[in-house]
């Protein structure tokens, strides 16, 4: 049975895990999640413990949360870009940056675009202000980390990486990483002309007037 992943196409996190498959052109079906596809809303309702996407299926077996579904096909779906190191010790930096621009870079983006779902009399400002500040140090941190690599840990393209596109990719549009942070900014550039995040980015495109805060005319 083929491989499924649940998700949306202008999602942070399924990107994460689409860039995954596509990296090792892992032979999947995209089941998208919205209006226009009850029938997936209807199965993937049974599958997410959260109802959180996306979620991976295959077989019998359900995987959730992106870090675990890229975890998961490198061990039953290997191919030739390994995205966690065999070696233990480099495996543990994967993992921390993977966590890094989860915890600290896409979450304060998702405040700053919740926040702008909210009814105007109803923003946080403040909070907004906090999640601006949180990227600035996480920008100087990952600024500093990038002087002398090409990719977020080790000499290869890893699940920190998976991490990073799309982090990056919408930490940009909300709060601009501009001239302040020229590592990160080249990094972000080397992420966007990757072949498996380039697909996800153009795939997303007919999506970006729904971004809440507005889509910026670039990328």
């Amino acid at each position: 049975m083929a491989l499924e992943l649940f998700g949306h196409p202008f999602s942070s996190y399924t990107w994460k895990a689409l860039i995954a498959l596509y990296e090792n052109d892992t032979p999947f079906t995209f089941r998208s999640l919205g209006p226009d596809y009850p029938e997936n809303g209807a199965a993937f309702a049974e599958l997410s413990p959260m109802g959180k996407f996306p979620v991976l299926v295959d077989g019998r077996r359900a995987v959730a949360e992106a870090t675990a579904i890229i975890e998961y096909l490198d061990v039953a779906h290997p191919g030739a870009v390994r995205l966690v190191p065999d070696d233990r010790l480099e495996a543990v930096e994967v993992r921390m940056l993977d966590r890094l621009f989860d915890n600290y870079v896409m979450t304060p983006v998702q405040a700053i675009v919740g926040d702008a779902l909210r009814p105007a009399d109803q923003r946080d400002a403040y909070g907004v202000d906090q999640a601006k500040a949180t990227l600035d140090t996480a920008y100087a941190w990952c600024d500093r980390h990038m002087q002398s690599r090409d990719w977020a840990a080790g000499s290869t393209f890893s699940l920190a990486d998976c991490a990073a596109a799309p982090s990056l990719f919408y930490a940009d549009w909300v709060h601009p990483i501009g001239d302040r942070f020229p590592a990160l900014a080249a990094y972000r550039a080397r992420l966007l002309a990757r072949p498996s995040i380039k697909r996800c980015v153009d795939e997303a495109r007919p999506y970006r007037p729904l971004f809440p805060p507005g889509a910026p005319d670039r990328d």
